[in-house]
């Protein structure tokens, strides 16, 4: 059929809208843009154009119903209603939002058509189903408001009911852009009001984010004071650190708001909003986060290579969010950073200690996401069991924890709730392997519930009743193959093959007729049926009540479970950084408040990670505000340089989260932000060429650093003319040095640059040590002392595979070149851009300093020399 040949909804007549239409239009009206799953039966169902969408969107069959007469049919498809869930995966995953209306009545009780309801709209942001939920990132939902000069941040992770708010400078935009990469949240919610221009900013610059407009009073924060009194039983926001911060104030009930009309009567349980400070953790712009590959590979954007894949040794959903969590916010207090420095070390050194709580942390699901779905209403009695058998390892990890002295591990220890009692009503109540459906039966155990009891024992005695009839039956009848069956239609039903049924008792009653066989059915039959079928109906419902009673029981002690998971969480970061540092070999590193960075034998925590053992080449390196705070590395490309430069900046934001690092050694100064400008890319999108984004970031560098950071700079200038590049390259290094006194690993392939490490008084050069054997270039991997003084890059163009004619013609070109031989080039001596040809004859300065022997000099002999060559060169300048 063709889309006209489809009815839309306007086109339905008032006459022919039957009550279910009706309930249908109602429901669409609240429904908005989302797609519209409505429940009919065992199944959901779309109608109109969300069923065309869903078609296409989803690989859904499109059928149809009556609707403005035969040639307009209804379009329609629809779904099982045990699998919606991964359908609504599906659209979420298409870009489409969708809203579940279900039946909120059984059937049997209902009077006319069957009340329907809203019962949820899944986004991005607020879904809960696993299918569409990265089990070892948190999943966030944020909102945004950027007003007088403040921005707010709001973040809720409704699948572990995490809630963070912040409020920091709105301008400039750089800021608030690297936290949203840090946090990286699924979908943000913005007011109407926001300005074309900088949301369309927004959007080009976070396309993976679903940015979505909510009305700009949601945001009023008057009325999102109210709104977190009420969700969190408050009478003040004082303890929220909220009555000054009106922007995150907004954000954080907006967010809330969001969240309670989506999930309606099921919201999960939220934590208390804890407001946070960027500045309370070194500042890593978004490029930083990229060229370091800290949780997400340059290449692929997946785990694999990254920082992340080295450090995560965890055994829980829970200890990876943590771990990702730690890796992307480095601390600043040296203290907190010692505290965790030594619970890793306390760990490291008990080999015994750590395979136990291996053991203990295995068998832990994701109490976190049991528990948002439990007090979402969602969980089934799996996630239940899931929950009790979990929390059964807290006393384990208690007792394990009893005998360090770390304060962290004796803090964490302490604040594991044993939950014997959310354990015990689990354990009693939920049996061992419950089905997935609540309405399948055999979900509590026996014992747990006298009603229960006696439930099951009817309708057990019922049934055997049933089975022995068969056998008295055919025994009373002479019927050798008679059976009693049972079937949805007709209940159940003696069955006597066509042979037999002349031997049928006049008390039967024929109810079926089949090819071969007959069915009938008798009065005791009948009766012991409804007995049968009634407490069943009875006993399902006494089992799903007492099922909800127990999740509703278990629900309320959301805040206890929280606090175990969160601290189980930090002993599984903990536990897998001490295994890190045992089998890659790392040390404890040294902290403190100091301006000096020195590391000796230093690695790159990925690429070793990569490479098999022994083969990574260690360096040291030293970078001292007194001494050598800026250190100009050359050297060819592929010798190392970039690997060295990250090597710096991975160790000591590693040694800031309170991880182990790979060296031999590490005193880190603590620093306050890590930036790095590595590599080159464009954004045709914003008409940004390469050169240009480099330059932003390298401006976004210098505007913001402070003498506590660490700058990495690798190539500054690269994208420009020769001239222009070691222009820009020498004054930025200049502008580091004498303005902002950062730490500074400054790579360059302009060897010319090693005369600004002479120069400069706190500057220094260092190289990429090579080798050239029988005409090949062998990389040493080694920093050594001083300035390349060759750049190695057609032995590097060899390497890459470049055809031997270009190579050999590359070869000759730079002879000429570097000789002054430019004629041969045929390049005029004006447009020559690589130096000044070389004169053909000696200068008479020349000749003097060629004719004189400098050790043969007396001081006075010298100091009339140096008149004399000036003379002459005022003399040449003259002329």
């Amino acid at each position: 059929m063709t889309d006209r040949q489809w009815a839309k909804l306007e086109d339905i007549p008032q006459s022919k809208l039957t009550p279910m239409l009706r309930q249908y239009i109602e429901a669409k009206a609240q429904s908005g843009d989302s797609l519209l799953f409505f429940r009919m039966g065992d199944f959901f169902e779309l109608f109109f154009e969300d069923a065309i969408d869903a078609a296409e969107l989803i690989g859904l069959t499109l059928t149809s119903r009556d609707g403005a007469g035969k040639e307009n049919p209804i379009p329609m498809a629809g779904v099982p209603a045990r699998s919606v869930d991964g359908y609504v995966a599906r659209a979420i995953k298409a870009g489409r939002t969708v809203a579940l209306c279900d039946q909120v009545e059984d059937p049997k009780d209902a009077k006319g058509i069957v009340k329907r309801e809203l019962v949820r709209t899944v986004t991005p942001g607020t879904v809960l189903e696993p299918d569409l939920l990265e089990e070892r990132a948190n999943n966030y939902l944020g909102a945004l408001l950027c007003q007088n000069g403040l921005a707010g941040l709001a973040l809720v992770d409704v699948t572990t009911g995490e809630f963070l708010t912040a409020q920091i400078h709105a301008l400039p935009e750089q800021a608030l852009a690297d936290e949203l990469t840090r946090t990286s949240p699924v979908e943000v919610l913005v007011s109407d009001g926001i300005e074309s221009r900088t949301l369309e900013r927004f959007q080009e610059r976070f396309d993976g984010i679903a940015f979505t407009l909510r009305p700009d009073h949601e945001f009023d924060p008057g009325h999102c004071a109210e709104l977190l009194k009420g969700q969190f039983d408050i009478a003040t926001l004082k303890g929220l650190g909220l009555e000054d911060a009106a922007q995150a104030l907004a954000c954080a009930g907006a967010a809330l708001s969001y969240i309670q009309e989506t999930q309606r009567d099921a919201v999960p349980h939220l934590r208390m909003p804890r407001r946070y400070s960027p500045s309370g953790f070194v500042v890593l712009d978004g490029n930083t986060q990229r060229n370091l590959e800290l949780v997400e590979s340059l290449l692929d954007k997946r785990r694999k290579g990254t920082l992340l894949d080295v450090l995560d040794r965890t055994h829980t959903h829970m200890g990876a969010r943590k771990v990702r969590q730690w890796i992307l916010h480095p601390l600043l207090d040296v203290e907190e950073i010692w505290a965790r420095l030594d619970a890793v070390e306390a760990l490291h050194d008990n080999g015994e200690s750590r395979l136990t709580l291996r053991e203990i942390l295995k068998p832990i699901a994701d109490l976190e996401r049991l528990l948002g779905r439990i007090t979402s209403k969602s969980g089934n009695a799996r996630d239940v069991k899931a929950l009790g058998v979990s929390l059964a390892q807290a006393p384990r990890l208690k007792s394990a924890l009893a005998p360090f002295q770390a304060p962290l591990l004796t803090e964490l220890r302490d604040g594991i709730d044993s939950l014997d009692d959310v354990c015990s009503w689990i354990e009693s109540g939920i049996q061992d392997r419950p089905p997935v459906t609540l309405m399948e039966g055999n979900v509590i155990h026996d014992g747990y519930d006298e009603e229960l009891d006696r439930l099951r024992t009817l309708v057990t005695g019922g049934r055997d009743w049933i089975a022995s009839l068969q056998r008295e039956e055919s025994e009373r009848t002479g019927i050798p193959k008679l059976k009693v069956g049972y079937n949805k239609v007709f209940g159940y039903y003696i069955e006597i093959s066509k042979v037999n049924s002349h031997l049928a008792p006049p008390e039967y009653e024929r109810k079926q007729t089949l090819v071969n066989a007959e069915r009938y059915i008798t009065p005791a039959l009948k009766e012991r049926e409804v007995e049968i079928v009634d407490a069943e109906e009875r006993m399902q419902k006494r089992e799903y009540d007492l099922f909800v009673a127990l999740r509703e029981r278990v629900a309320a002690e959301a805040k206890r479970v929280h606090q175990t998971a969160n601290a189980i969480a930090t002993v599984d970061v903990i536990l897998s950084f001490a295994e890190v540092a045992v089998t890659q070999n790392y040390i404890k590193p040294s902290i403190d408040g100091g301006d000096e960075l020195r590391i000796r034998d230093g690695r790159h925590p990925v690429v070793e990670h990569l490479m098999k053992a022994g083969e990574f080449v260690p360096n040291d390196i030293l970078l001292d505000p007194l001494d050598a705070s800026l250190v100009i590395v050359t050297g060819p490309n592929m010798a190392g340089k970039s690997t060295y430069l990250r090597q710096v900046a991975l160790i000591a934001l590693m040694a800031q989260i309170g991880c182990f690092v790979p060296a031999a050694e590490a005193r880190i100064g603590v620093v306050d932000r890590i930036f790095t400008r590595v590599g080159a890319s464009d954004n045709l999108a914003r008409g940004e060429s390469t050169f240009m984004v480099e330059m932003i970031e390298t401006a976004n560098i210098l505007n913001t650093a402070t003498s506590r950071s660490l700058i990495v700079l690798d190539e500054i200038g690269r994208g420009t003319s020769t001239f222009d590049g070691i222009s820009i390259a020498w004054s930025v290094a200049e502008h580091i040095h004498n303005n902002l006194g950062a730490k500074t690993l400054f790579a360059t392939h302009y060897h010319e640059l090693s005369e600004l490490g002479n120069q400069l008084e706190r500057g220094k050069n260092v190289n990429v040590s090579v080798r050239e054997w029988s005409g090949k270039v062998v990389f040493l991997y080694r920093i050594a002392e001083g300035g390349a003084d060759h750049s190695y890059g057609i032995q590097v163009a060899k390497l890459a595979g470049l055809p031997n004619e270009v190579i050999r013609r590359a070869h000759e070109i730079l002879d000429h070149l570097e000789s002054g031989n430019t004629a041969a080039l045929g390049i005029p001596e004006q447009m020559y851009l690589f130096g000044p040809r070389q004169p053909a004859k000696d200068s008479a300065v020349e000749k003097e300093l060629r004719g004189i022997d400098p050790d043969a000099l007396t001081p006075k002999e010298a100091h009339e020399f140096i008149y004399r060559l000036k003379k002459l060169l005022d003399d040449a300048s003259e002329s």
